[in-house]
């Protein structure tokens, strides 16, 4: 599971910050968290192939998280055979996404788009594999926004050593152990926890657009890693609240709740030339936190 920060910018892209891209690589699939303006080219930067792109995860449709999409598209429809591209959005998404491929040309017919619409008022899953779900949970945004979290099943794992030991090979035994189930080998019982071990899956949370709410911290309770947007320094709570944005002190607050391990800031406001004192004023209401910068890439 790799993750890359493909823009860290609010609403405008800066000489250093393009706006809001997160790239996450899990197995064969390529989930995009939004899809701002200058995405395809932050994604030739950071050497990662737009046609691997499977699900498109919108949180809302204010032109900084969602400008890149038709592009986007446009060069994925050129592949002879695309691939099937999942987008999940607010309530209206259909419809947008019918605007923005109305107002290009190009060969469309080869585009498998499977479009979801979402108005979670609570913690819910929207998508469910036999190695992970993705949970959805509104905002409360300036317009319909939705967080949502990537959470990885738990896996049994073979200790190899212990299985060779007791005569455990591959095959439909080895599955049925896998699956949880005892088994027995040579007249023997053998327990799943004989020769086995649960790996703990992995939780990602991404909350972009909001103010604090409760929905916010139920959806990142207990996530390994907890990506929020923090537009404001704390001085700047009046703007803030106006906006329907996070400081600093929102995004630690959040954490803190949700008792997250660890948690990287990003959507930052064009008034701060140097992210340093972003970073400073995280680490003030969150230990275990720091800035994301564009192309940044974090392996889990």
């Amino acid at each position: 599971m790799e993750l890359t920060f493909l823009g860290t910018a609010c609403m405008v892209p800066t000489k250093d910050r393009n706006v809001q891209a997160i790239y996450m690589s899990y197995q064969s699939e390529g989930i995009l968290i939004d899809c701002g303006e200058g995405t395809q080219r932050q994604m030739n930067l950071a050497g990662i192939n737009r046609n691997k792109v499977t699900t498109i995860l919108i949180t809302h449709w204010h032109g900084d998280h969602v400008g890149g999409i038709i592009g986007l598209l446009q060069t994925i429809s050129n592949k002879d055979v695309p691939p099937k591209i999942e987008i999940y959005g607010p309530i209206g998404t259909k419809k947008s996404i019918q605007h923005l491929l109305d107002s290009v040309i190009f060969e469309q017919e080869n585009l498998d788009l499977r479009i979801t619409e979402l108005d979670p008022e609570e913690l819910t899953t929207i998508k469910e594999t036999d190695d992970y779900y993705i949970q959805a949970a509104n905002m409360q945004h300036t317009t319909s926004c939705v967080a949502y979290s990537f959470v990885e099943k738990d896996k049994r794992k073979i200790k190899l050593a212990k299985a060779k030991e007791v005569g455990l090979t591959q095959g439909p035994i080895m599955r049925e152990i896998q699956n949880g189930n005892s088994v027995t080998i040579n007249g023997k019982l053998i327990e799943p926890d004989d020769v086995s071990f649960i790996k703990k899956g992995r939780k990602i949370t991404f909350v972009f657009d909001t103010i604090p709410n409760k929905n916010a911290i139920d959806l990142a309770k207990n996530s390994d890693l907890l990506i929020s947007e923090s537009v404001y320094l704390p001085d700047m709570s009046e703007n803030a609240a106006k906006y329907k944005h996070l400081t600093t002190a929102d995004a630690g607050l959040i954490a803190t709740n949700a008792e997250v391990k660890r948690l990287i800031i990003t959507h930052f406001s064009q008034r701060y030339k140097d992210i340093s004192v972003l970073e400073s004023s995280i680490k003030d209401f969150f230990t275990n936190a720091e800035c994301s910068y564009d192309l940044m890439r974090i392996k889990l």
